[in-house]
């Protein structure tokens, strides 16, 4: 079974709020018969549109080949957070690879942010960027460590974007029962993913790139040059570029044992009017501290968007409504008779150390996934990096590369189930607390 054609109709965008309310592109014609390019691009979303506009500015021919419509994917179905720092926080990458390495990875995330707040203003994409990401705990313990954390950032790297919250403080902010504390940061931000997506594709064509939707890569031969076939063309490439992410599938095997896709779940309220203010008192995005992490936000039309749950297998779960409501409620019990308009699911991809997976397959071959929910930044500035790389400046696609990734256990066959039992036991330590 493939997951790009499990949950979502061919050449379509989901039911979701962000393509209800997205300007969408008129489609691009799929790609038929043979043709060569520079460099072509399996892929769709943030990584293989943010790599195809670099590439087309720089003067190189680039072909850009997705299975679905341009930000199909989870570039168009995420909770929209721009965070700050990489998905693992800096402790425990300090950790990994050391303090040095450490700050070099800083130093690329903040360019990653900032490469995405450029990006919307240079091109002119409206998509609703709005700064803020407040990092919430339910439990005393984890209040302490986003404390810790907050001086952390503000000691040792110099980031002055970020205040711890008390508990009145939090209150104050995201009236929830659920949450004794947390942080703010206003160095991060949030915006409308879809509409990000479709910008960066009207950049990207706008400097040259040739966009074919509905081209479902089949197969890639390696070689100088490469070969990539569709189901009704081919591309000749002399490098290749894979930003499939979670929909990778069996094209490249060594991604796909360190690159694993996990579905996640997205509903969205009526809108709420004046009761916002019983969701946010300010126009910021929140993630909790659970190792399922919560998400949510306000639309600007004052809708709760709120993301969580995950599952393992090819399959969305029937009742997205009924998956999302649990954990919603159990944080804003006051909204349980509050109507849920949209309800949709989308397949990330994620990695053993929840860190995104830079590599090189082959001399010509670059590959960039496994963004852990952290790819709304990083996804374009791998993009961006690989691009780089291409041209000859490797040294941030490098950095990257050089963290160490496992793969996951038991081969492709067997890590689902073992992910579902480990996260299973993470989320009765969520339940209970521990």
């Amino acid at each position: 079974m493939d997951l790009l054609f499990s949950n979502d109709k061919r050449g379509a965008y989901p039911q979701s709020w962000y393509a209800a309310t997205a300007d969408v592109l008129e489609p691009f014609a799929p790609l038929k018969g043979d043709t060569r390019a520079d460099v072509c691009i399996v892929g769709g979303g943030y990584t293989g549109l943010s790599a195809a506009l670099h590439l087309a500015q720089a003067g190189l021919d680039v072909v850009v080949l997705e299975a679905h419509r341009v930000g199909f994917g989870a570039s168009g179905r995420n909770g929209g957070q721009l965070g700050s720092g990489q998905r693992q926080d800096q402790k425990v990458l300090e950790s990994m690879v050391g303090l040095d390495a450490a700050r070099k990875l800083w130093n690329l995330a903040e360019d990653a942010k900032s490469l995405v707040k450029s990006l919307i203003s240079e091109h002119d994409i409206d998509c609703h960027l709005k700064p803020g990401v407040a990092w919430t705990a339910s439990a005393q313990s984890d209040v302490e460590k986003l404390h810790g954390y907050s001086d952390h950032l503000s000691r040792v790297y110099g980031y002055d974007q970020v205040k711890a919250l008390d508990r009145d403080a939090c209150f104050a902010l995201c009236p929830s029962p659920d949450y004794k504390g947390g942080m703010l940061d206003m160095g991060a931000g949030h915006l409308h993913p879809l509409r990000f997506a479709q910008g960066l594709a009207r950049a990207a064509t706008a400097a040259g790139a040739r966009i074919h939707e509905t081209s479902h890569v089949q197969h890639i031969t390696k070689g100088d040059p490469a070969m990539v076939q569709t189901d009704s063309g081919r591309v000749t490439a002399r490098h290749v570029i894979l930003a499939a992410n979670g929909y990778l599938g069996g094209l490249e095997r060594d991604v796909a044992a360190r690159v694993m896709p996990i579905n996640n779940f997205i509903v969205a309220t009526e809108p709420l009017g004046d009761r916002a203010q019983e969701v946010l008192t300010q126009d910021v995005a929140v993630a909790d501290s659970r190792f399922v992490v919560n998400y949510f936000r306000l639309s600007d039309d004052k809708r709760l968007l709120f993301g969580g749950g995950e599952s393992y297998g090819y399959r969305f779960p029937a009742d997205i409504r009924a998956l999302v409501s649990k954990p919603m409620l159990k944080v804003f019990p006051q909204l349980r008779d509050v109507k849920l308009d949209y309800a949709w699911g989308g397949t990330l991809a994620i990695t053993m150390k929840r860190m995104p997976y830079l590599a090189r397959p082959a001399p010509n071959v670059l590959s960039a996934s496994g963004y852990s929910g952290h790819g709304v930044g990083t996804a374009v500035h791998a993009g961006q990096l690989m691009a780089r790389a291409i041209q000859g400046q490797a040294e941030g696609f490098d950095t990257m590369a050089a963290v160490p990734l496992p793969a996951f256990p038991g081969g492709p066959a067997m890590r689902a189930p073992l992910l579902a039992l480990a996260m299973s036991w993470y989320a009765l330590r969520d339940r209970i607390g521990f």
